[in-house]
């Protein structure tokens, strides 16, 4: 199966910038969206020219605000949102589908915020985040994937000295929070086929970063232990513009 996880940054305008074209050039069999930023009926409207896919949607209760969509050529057995937490799911940050021999979630992490003010919450919701994982991986496999808004190392980010403990997505307990999922056995896919290329997923709008390549890998797909020798290929596609993250790719085989 190929595999593509995009942070749009609003459905809505992302049509408006070519989507539909960038969505047929990847000929993906599922397509995870983050950030929506529409509500389900709003998210289904904007895609109605989408053929041969099924759309499923989690909107956030605030308008406009966060949400995540999976678009998929094949039929998932189930789907199912949020992670059953009251206090996570009123923001449309998760979505699992179900397949025969695995679970996908796409994941919208919560930023921690300017100034670092959601970082606590952050805390909270990747160590909710993992056991809801956990939970999952007792049944079948599982790949997640989405923004998880962290750059997990150094190599991650092109100015990592400035940014340390002072920027949201690269605070120690932010990649605490990646290190507990790799610690659990999630394997970063990208990471295990190129342990040393610098390649970026997510640029600041401002003082033309994607031009000069000042950005961020915080875009990730991660998959369970059993499915490690299954990755055939993982990809950034930093050629695809639209949103002010790029798409990120997973070919398994499943």
């Amino acid at each position: 199966m190929r595999l593509v996880s995009w942070n749009v940054n609003g459905i809505r305008a992302a049509m408006n910038k070519d989507f539909a074209v960038s969505f047929s050039k990847m000929d993906c069999d599922v397509l995870c969206l983050q950030e929506t930023k529409a509500q389900d009926e709003q998210v289904q409207i904007a895609l109605a020219s989408i053929e041969g896919y099924q759309i499923f949607t989690n909107s956030a209760v605030k308008k406009g605000y966060s949400g995540t969509s999976i678009i998929s050529r094949v039929a998932p057995l189930n789907i199912s949102m949020d992670m059953g937490i009251e206090e996570h799911d009123q923001e449309g940050r998760v979505l699992c589908a179900e397949f025969a021999n695995f679970y996908l979630v796409t994941v919208y992490t919560p930023n921690s915020g300017s100034e670092l003010k959601r970082l606590a919450y952050r805390q909270q919701w990747d160590a909710d985040f993992l056991a809801y994982l956990q939970k999952l991986e007792l049944l079948k496999p599982v790949v997640v994937c989405g923004d998880l808004n962290v750059a997990h190392k150094a190599i991650d980010l092109a100015r990592p000295k400035p940014n340390y403990n002072k920027s949201a997505g690269f605070t120690q307990k932010e990649i605490d929070g990646m290190d507990n999922l790799v610690k659990a056995g999630f394997v970063d896919s990208f990471r295990h086929l190129y342990p040393e290329q610098q390649k970026y997923s997510w640029w600041s709008y401002r003082a033309g970063a994607r031009e000069k390549n000042v950005g961020w890998r915080i875009d990730y797909f991660l998959t369970s232990p059993k499915l490690v020798d299954k990755i055939q290929q993982a990809e950034i596609y930093n050629d695809i513009f639209g949103s002010d993250h790029c798409p990120v790719t997973l070919e398994i085989g499943v």
